[in-house]
């Protein structure tokens, strides 16, 4: 067997020695960078960089600068650094992953750096790397709020990304790519074996990785959820090229009735006939491989999205008469149990972590030595029914909010095993990783026949529960309390009435605004029906994703606590509230205010909403917005200037402390560091109601003030 690169296992938590950890922390640090680029030196010329082969998803260049700029902006979130390395990189390539609705996948709106520009900012965020793990304080066990797994996030990251950037690479021309030895292909292939299913006892299982658990994991990982599995059998092998090729024979792209409605869309809008890894020349069918081009490997595992995989088991009931459909998440646990071993030890029975080949290879090279299945893990990633869904106990970690959350919303399904370049946390058991139903990553699937004709998965909770985000949305979107209007309304109001008073602008006449740290929606919604276009962003993924899904016609859940453990379960819409808005004239997406792209320029107003005190660095902000505003431009600021050394370091602070032993206010600093581009016109107090559970809140006084750029 062909041996690519060899890779470090995940590192465990805990240790008999500080250094030793640190040691092999720092080694799997650089084995993870080293593997990344080696992977992107397959890439022969610059242009390639900036392609779109895959048009729903960013150009290489984007995912070349990706995983670093993630360590530095991780780690100033998280307050081990102050200082960036690259504004502009740490800007443009820092969001934009999952093709969701509020991603804006127009490159003319990006200003992409060079490559060479990337290479020494890679080479930036490495030295700073490394000099920072052989100084970081370190203690064991490695605990989720300590700056080692800090470390550690930005290299399970960085792995995950080699595979995505494995995926659109693999849809390059073949001229943008040179192979290298390290990413050698499998080279054998020939006729499929003859798959068939094999009986699988039901059984109880508990899913979620436990707390105590000493290796590395994402926060979708914890938590606990039991499941009642009866039986069922499971095909032997992967869906082979050979099994595959009898669908596409059969004119099962074309025939519509084995296709979901929502693949039926994608039919629709594609137009596929093969898989798309598939090609046909001369009546020949190939497979483009990550750098080349050979015959079909007929026992490989076919590559395809789960639209496909479960138009293919549709096809398999009607020709069996059986009830064929893919493997829930439990399912799978159910065979993964019979191999005892995982990526954390020496030796895993699968074509995975890069350990065999740069390619996927036949499905008969690794079976289980427990059972008769071949390759529970590893060749390729499995589709399953299953919608990713948090388990019971699951908690967002604070550095990387948006991980997780944004996917749990039905359309993404979760992908088992891992594939031949699955590495770290990937190709451990306990790894959830899901897509949407369209995606193409090293994926395939196996069959299983059920008893019964109904899938057991259970609906996404589509029940907000994060204590802030829940706060939030009844702040917006639930009743007003203690006779106080709804404060994101009566800001809304305050901004249109400002603009009519110290403008001469009717509202028809008004183009842009920028409303800056939009939380869940609201203001950006009344905003919209005066200005043409709204841009509503926030810092968080956590609270935009109810804005869009809102704008999208979908009513929204949440929890709010009543008392102890007892929460009312609250739903709202756009509809219900009346909100007179133009939904189509809002754009919501995520951004650093104090870091913001390119693109957000040439405003009529900008709302800054607690921008000051949930900012890492306000006078920054603060320095720069005036660039952003049209001649005569609005900008106004909505603060309570309740600056918190847990957001902003206090040096970073404009306001709410003593220099050379007088007071400085927040308006105070507001003042000094807005005089020189802007005049002030207006401020007043504007009341704002959180509640903390049903008896309990919060009331402030926000201050609003209206400056208008000279």
């Amino acid at each position: 067997m062909n041996t690519p690169l060899t890779q470090f296992k995940t590192p465990l938590l805990d240790g008999n020695s500080i250094e030793s950890k640190r040691e092999e922390i720092k080694i799997y640090f650089q084995n993870t960078w080293q593997t990344y680029e080696s992977l992107f030196s397959q890439i022969n010329n610059d242009e390639a960089y900036f392609s779109k082969p895959e048009r729903l998803r960013h150009p290489l260049i984007f995912y070349y600068g990706h995983t670093a700029t993630f360590f530095i902006n991780k780690l100033i979130l998280g307050k081990y650094i102050y200082k960036r390395l690259n504004q502009h990189i740490e800007s443009v390539c820092a969001v934009g992953v999952d093709e969701m609705s509020w991603d804006d996948l127009n490159t003319a709106n990006y200003q992409w750096p060079t490559v060479e520009e990337v290479k020494d900012y890679r080479a930036s965020v490495y030295s700073l790397m490394l000099n920072l793990i052989d100084t970081m304080e370190l203690t064991l066990p490695i605990q989720q709020n300590s700056l080692a797994w800090v470390v550690l996030m930005g290299c399970e990251h960085e792995r995950i990304h080699l595979e995505t950037s494995s995926v659109i690479m693999r849809m390059l021309p073949l001229a943008d790519l040179t192979q290298t030895a390290e990413w050698s292909p499998c080279e054998v292939f020939d006729q499929a074996p003859l798959n068939q299913l094999i009986p699988v006892a039901g059984k109880q299982l508990t899913l979620g990785k436990k707390d105590e658990d000493q290796t590395y994991g994402w926060d979708n990982e914890y938590g606990e959820l039991s499941v009642d599995v009866d039986n069922f059998s499971a095909s032997k092998f992967l869906v082979t090229n050979q099994e595959f090729l009898e669908f596409v024979q059969a004119q099962g792209y074309q025939k519509t009735q084995y296709w979901t409605e929502e693949g039926q869309h994608w039919l629709s809008f594609k137009k596929p006939t093969m898989p798309v890894f598939w090609l046909v020349e001369n009546g020949e069918y190939f497979q483009r491989n990550l750098s080349s081009i050979i015959p079909l490997p007929l026992n490989w595992p076919v590559e395809v999205n789960y639209l496909e995989a479960k138009a293919f088991c549709n096809w398999k009931s009607e020709q069996t008469a059986k009830h064929i459909r893919l493997p829930t998440e439990a399912e799978w646990y159910c065979l993964r149990e019979d191999l005892p071993e995982d990526a954390t030890n020496d030796k895993v029975s699968g074509n995975v972590n890069l350990a065999s080949f740069a390619s996927s290879c036949p499905v008969n090279y690794f079976e289980n030595n427990q059972s008769e299945f071949y390759d529970i893990v590893g060749n390729v990633w499995q589709w399953t029914e299953s919608a990713i869904d948090g388990f019971n106990g699951f908690k967002v970690h604070p550095l990387y909010d948006d991980f997780s959350t944004p996917t749990f919303d039905g359309k993404h399904n979760l992908i088992k095993g891992g594939s031949w370049i699955s590495t770290g946390n990937e190709a451990i058991k306990s790894s959830r990783y899901a897509f949407r139903r369209h995606f193409f990553q090293h994926a395939g699937f196996r069959y299983i026949e059920s008893e019964h004709k109904a899938i057991p998965t259970s609906d996404v909770n589509v029940y907000e529960t994060d204590t802030a985000v829940c706060q939030q949305l009844e702040s917006h979107y639930g009743k007003a309390y203690l006779n106080f209007a709804n404060y994101p309304k009566a800001l809304a109001n305050a901004v249109i009435d400002s603009v009519a008073q110290y403008t001469n602008k009717s509202a028809g006449n008004l183009n842009k605004c920028l409303d800056l740290g939009c939380s869940v929606g609201r203001t950006s919604f009344e905003l919209s029906a005066v200005f043409k276009q709204v841009d509503g962003v926030d810092f968080s993924a956590r609270y935009i994703q109810h804005g869009v899904q809102l704008q999208n016609n979908r009513n929204v859940r949440y929890t709010l606590k009543n008392e102890g453990d007892i929460v009312e379960f609250k739903e709202t819409s756009l509809a219900e509230l009346a909100i007179e808005t133009s939904t189509e004239n809002v754009h919501f997406s995520q951004g650093d205010a104090a870091n913001l792209k390119a693109k957000y320029s040439q405003y009529d107003v900008i709302l800054a909403q607690n921008v000051l005190e949930q900012s890492y660095d306000p006078a920054l902000f603060l320095s720069k917005i005036h660039e952003r505003l049209n001649e005569k431009g609005l900008l106004m600021v909505a603060s309570n200037y309740n600056f918190n050394e847990s957001i902003t370091a206090k040096n970073k602070w404009i306001g709410g402390l003593k220099v050379n032993g007088e007071n400085v206010t927040g308006l105070d600093g507001l003042t000094e560091h807005l005089a020189t581009h802007f005049t002030l016109l207006a401020d007043k107090d504007i009341p704002r109601v959180l509640l903390n559970n049903c008896r309990e809140y919060q009331v402030s006084n926000i201050h609003f003030t209206v400056w208008q750029k000279k």
